[in-house]
């Protein structure tokens, strides 16, 4: 172990496994400090990573060079493509995970990686001087030296758990809270509040009629998320799926006034998004019913979690509730569900590297700036541990804009809009979600993984192969002519006008009523185009398809590139321009946005202000 190191992660989930892993295969020398070595990687919540828009920020990520999407490859026990029977830019890869395979994994490839050390203790305290991080000091009174400090404290500052009217310290369940490094750093200036979020029971599989459930069965022919050459799953596991009822919602208001979310002691906000049960029956008084997902924990354990019966009421309360569930009427509960109540730091303090505007070299990332996920946790890990490299490195920042993919609408989101309600991606906050698909997340960004030493020749190959691939495809496609009585047949078969005269394959794939699905046994028909993977087809159809439609959400890219391009002085004086409106010019000077077109999506800036801006840049 050294004394000093390139970049110090602090904390070991999703996100500290992400940025330890890039600074450290960039070439860094990297110390990872978690409290618990033993639960480095864990899933606190659901065993499952992807889902909507959330499947896409995992591509990203594979794409751009990390490890999350092998991981959750190598240890899966179910896959689905969710929103197939929607358009392509809804399509979203999910995973079950195998809970403990899935911290096995990352653990094994974090130990593989040369460049990680491992601590195991309580970071209190950051070291800082003349503005800029020095590095740690733990619990044990240990300073660890760094050139670059990254923060990924999860739920941990200052976490409270709650139970009816239980409470106790805590990050996550049997693991102690964090303390001191909050009131370090809001002594140091920086704003912080409080956040809550969730969990549910944990119950035992072998107590369960599945008779009364509905079952859900993985794709038939599953997926994976990396473009590596990942093992693709020969075997799945079912969840199923179940409903509350009245019964079970009169049972959960008898211990409403023992909830610490209705009797005020939780004072932070939860996810709107991924509400509690008894929020659910709160908010929605008009629903009679409300789905729960069953999902196993893994291939070889009979612990299964309730997905969607997050809740803080008294642990007799969730039991006896749970009891009336279809399914669950002898059910044996491992642990009950809780909550937890946390500190986070307002991401509008972060620049969009997610260094701190506050104090040089030092990161957010995780929950830490007021998100929840996963998925969104390992991407912005990531992008500071690049970013914390290259800074040490004295190297050009390495930024994701929100044309190139959902990690840099996500970024932009925060460090821009800030949030005060745990934040969580959707397909509909991204405005070129279309570009953004899950497929072609290698061809937006392992060029620029590959750039900066992240990406590997092999992920390089991989993609540049399916490149041509695809382009050749296309050029096959265009030069392949139908006649009519060739195709008439099998149109019709389809619902599809038959063609009067010759026509281009090209052509007729752009048919609304030629599905996905219907595209290779078209291609058989044309024996002299060679033969290539489900995934170039597909990538090449939906290029086909949506052509127009992707042309123009590219012109429109491009127009929003063009002020993303004009930069702002970190230290530009606002106060300067008269003309500003107060709360713009008070919005600038508290956020500091890097450009005109982060600028320009400010809450309170008009398109007046923005204007003032152009013209005082001479543009």
């Amino acid at each position: 172990m050294y004394s000093s190191y390139d970049v110090i992660v602090v904390g070991a989930g999703h996100a500290g496994c992400e940025a330890a892993n890039a600074a450290a295969t960039m070439g860094s020398q990297v110390l990872l400090i978690t409290m618990n070595m033993q639960t480095i990687a864990q899933m606190s919540c659901n065993p499952a990573m992807g889902g909507v828009a959330k499947g896409q920020i995992v591509r990203e990520i594979d794409a751009l060079g990390g490890m999350s999407g092998i991981v959750s490859d190598k240890s899966m026990i179910q896959f689905r493509m969710l929103n197939r029977s929607k358009g392509p830019a809804m399509w979203s890869p999910r995973c079950q995970s195998d809970r403990n395979m899935f911290a096995w994994e990352w653990r094994k490839a974090l130990e593989e990686n040369t460049n990680i050390d491992f601590w195991q203790d309580n970071v209190t305290e950051v070291l800082v001087k003349q503005g800029s991080i020095t590095g740690v000091k733990t619990s044990l009174g240990i300073e660890f030296k760094a050139n670059a400090v990254v923060l990924t404290n999860g739920t941990f500052l200052n976490g409270q758990m709650f139970i009816g009217e239980k409470v106790f310290g805590g990050g996550r369940t049997a693991e102690r809270a964090s303390s001191g490094l909050t009131e370090q750093l809001v002594s140091l200036g920086f704003e912080s509040g409080r956040m809550k979020t969730g969990t549910p029971p944990r119950v035992d599989g072998r107590s369960l009629n599945y008779n009364l459930m509905e079952e859900q069965l993985g794709d038939e022919d599953p997926g994976k998320f990396s473009y590596l050459n990942t093992p693709k799953l020969n075997k799945q596991r079912s969840c199923w799926i179940t409903y509350t009822n009245q019964s079970v919602h009169d049972e959960l208001k008898t211990g409403f006034e023992k909830s610490p979310m209705f009797t005020g002691r939780i004072k932070g906000l939860g996810p709107r998004y991924c509400p509690s049960i008894e929020d659910k029956i709160n908010r929605f008084a008009d629903k009679d019913r409300h789905q729960i997902f069953v999902e196993p924990e893994g291939w070889d354990t009979v612990e299964v979690y309730v997905n969607g019966f997050s809740t803080s009421l008294p642990e007799n309360v969730q039991y006896d509730a749970m009891r009336k569930i279809p399914g669950f009427e002898h059910v044996r509960m491992f642990r009950p569900g809780y909550a937890v109540e946390y500190d986070y730091f307002p991401p509008t303090q972060l620049k969009p590297t997610l260094e701190t505007q506050l104090i040089k070299n030092l990161f957010f990332a995780g929950q830490i700036n007021g998100t929840t996920g996963y998925e969104e946790a390992a991407c912005q890990g990531l992008m500071a541990g690049i970013n914390a490299h290259r800074n040490v490195q004295e190297e050009a920042e390495f930024i994701i804009k929100r044309s190139e993919g959902y990690i840099g609408v996500l970024i932009d989101d925060l460090i821009t809009k800030g949030t005060e309600e745990p934040y969580r991606m959707f397909t509909s906050r991204a405005e070129y979600r279309t570009l953004l698909r899950q497929d072609n997340a290698d061809l937006r960004l392992t060029e620029k993984g590959y750039a900066i030493g992240l990406a590997s020749q092999e992920r390089y190959d991989a993609m540049t192969q399916k490149r041509e691939q695809v382009a050749q495809l296309t050029d096959n496609i265009r030069a392949a002519k139908l006649k009519p009585n060739d195709v008439n047949t099998w149109l019709e078969s389809k619902k599809s006008a038959p063609l009067r005269e010759k026509s281009s394959l090209y052509t007729l794939l752009k048919r609304p009523e030629i599905e996905f699905g219907s595209v290779e046994e078209l291609l058989q028909m044309f024996p002299e185009i060679p033969v290539v993977t489900k995934e170039v087809v597909e990538q090449t159809v939906v290029e086909i398809k949506y052509e127009d439609y992707l042309n123009r959400e590219r012109i429109n890219a491009q127009k929003l590139d063009k002020w993303e391009s004009l930069t702002i002085n970190p230290t530009f004086d606002y106060d300067q321009l008269k003309a500003l409106s107060f709360e713009g010019k008070e919005k600038l000077k508290r956020l500091r946005p890097s450009t005109i077109g982060q600028a320009s999506r400010i809450s309170g800036v008009s398109p007046s202000d923005v204007s003032i801006l152009l013209v005082y840049m001479g543009r």
